[in-house]
């Protein structure tokens, strides 16, 4: 199966009626100066490192010790913060964000942990909750932006949804980064175009007869209008890098994620309001010093070429950026040089929008007894930080389309990343 985005007519309506983003000018030509980054509305970037990320590996590690393997660090620009070796790129630009090394979830299965993160609940069999990006598509919207607003990119197994909210929430799913989306322009002449949309108009004016209440219902003009929109819309080529200078391309990654992650440089630049980047492939049970040692040569230039462009473009104040996965690995070695999951005590990176910078938060235990990290911090706790500084009333409170009311987080900002 193709992993291009093929754009079907069902997927082209469900973009068309996302709603847009708090943006005056939906232009691509416009430069992040003329939108200071205390005046634009906020977006969202999350790099989800799908399958568990060894934090040992990542962003806490513990050279010379039991636990460490033969991990070795290296220091960054925060005074007494080393990351893994493997990331001397990030270790550059590190101090822009900050560091939790004490998350805790209860969840260490793949699929649940993957909700828990993204939505800041564990998995309820009666709903489904919406993730951090819907929340924030759906309280902060703008009819202005013509593309959706709520972007997957690379994809996964399980995606960032609209939830209760509904599927319009969803995240539109883009498979191959960089290179525009296929089968968007129609493949007729612009008469024979024309002929068939004035077809559509009478057929729907046909069926909306006797139906007035039925058809208002699914918005069946207003996504037909919004998709021709997008069809004909500049802001499409917010999804093309070819136009990006080599250097910058080169900066990134000759990857799909390094194209992933211009992609969403440029997305943000035109005024999308949350996107999802996906590096799969850190399920390392076995191998995991040459596991994460791969998945390191993509993840670092290009986390840190998406870092220093944002804050090059101004973008980095009306951005937080959220680079995380559904729970770490354990500080025991397995017999086949792995580490198998581990939700006690794991690691995040996260900042940008106006967040404080610079910051590191908690302590994992440097032996392998399973006792909770110092200063640990709930999985509910960040997604309420993250919320509440895109702008959103984090613990606001909606009904669902049952009536039942529900939270957008239960958890509390976490005080030490709040701007003073």
């Amino acid at each position: 199966m193709s992993h291009i985005a093929s754009f079907s007519r069902r997927d082209l309506l469900k973009a068309a009626i996302a709603g847009g983003l708090s943006f005056a000018v939906p232009g691509l030509d416009l430069r992040a100066a003329d939108r200071r980054g205390d005046e634009r509305a906020k977006s969202l970037i999350v790099i989800w490192l799908g399958g568990g990320p060894s934090q040992l590996e990542t962003w806490d590690p513990h050279p010379g010790t039991l636990i460490g393997g033969p991990t070795k660090s290296i220091a960054t620009k925060v005074p007494g913060l080393e990351i893994a070796d493997l990331y001397p790129r990030m270790a550059e630009q590190i101090h822009e964000l900050n560091v939790i090394r004490s998350l805790v979830s209860k969840e260490g299965d793949h699929e649940r942990g993957t909700y828990m993160v993204k939505t800041g609940y564990r998995p309820d069999p009666t709903l489904v909750h919406p993730s951090l990006g819907a929340i924030a598509c759906r309280e902060l919207p703008n009819d202005k932006l013509e593309i959706p607003d709520h972007i997957s990119l690379i994809g996964g197994q399980w995606p960032a949804r609209g939830g209760f909210l509904g599927e319009v929430f969803d995240a539109f799913k883009i498979y191959d980064p960089g290179h525009g989306i296929q089968n968007l322009k129609p493949h007729v002449s612009d008469s024979r175009q024309t002929q068939r949309l004035k077809g559509l108009e009478v057929v729907s004016k046909s069926f909306q007869m006797k139906r007035r209440v039925q058809v208002e219902n699914t918005l069946h003009q207003l996504t037909v209008e919004r998709a021709l929109k997008m069809m004909t819309s500049e802001q499409l080529k917010a999804f093309q890098i070819d136009e990006e200078p080599s250097e910058i391309r080169e900066a990134y990654g000759n990857s799909l994620f390094g194209r992933g992650c211009l992609t969403a440089r440029r997305l943000v630049e035109t005024g999308v309001r949350a996107i999802e980047i996906t590096l799969e492939g850190w399920d390392t049970h076995a191998s995991n010093f040459t596991g994460c040692a791969t998945q390191a040569k993509e993840l670092d230039p290009a986390f840190a070429a998406l870092v220093h462009d944002l804050k090059q473009r101004d973008l980095l104040q009306s951005t937080v950026v959220l680079c995380i996965g559904e729970f770490g690995r354990t500080p025991k070695i397995n017999g086949v040089e792995g580490r198998d999951h581990w939700p006690k005590g794991f690691s995040c990176i996260v900042g940008g929008g106006g967040l404080r910078s610079g910051a590191v938060i908690g302590e994992t235990e440097p032996t392998e007894e399973p006792k909770s990290p110092k200063d640990p911090i709930e999985v509910a706790d960040l997604c309420a930080t993250v919320l509440r500084q895109l702008g959103v009333e984090f613990d606001k409170e909606v009904l669902t389309p049952i009536g039942r009311p529900m939270k957008y987080s239960e958890g509390k900002p976490i005080e030490r990343l709040l701007p003073s």
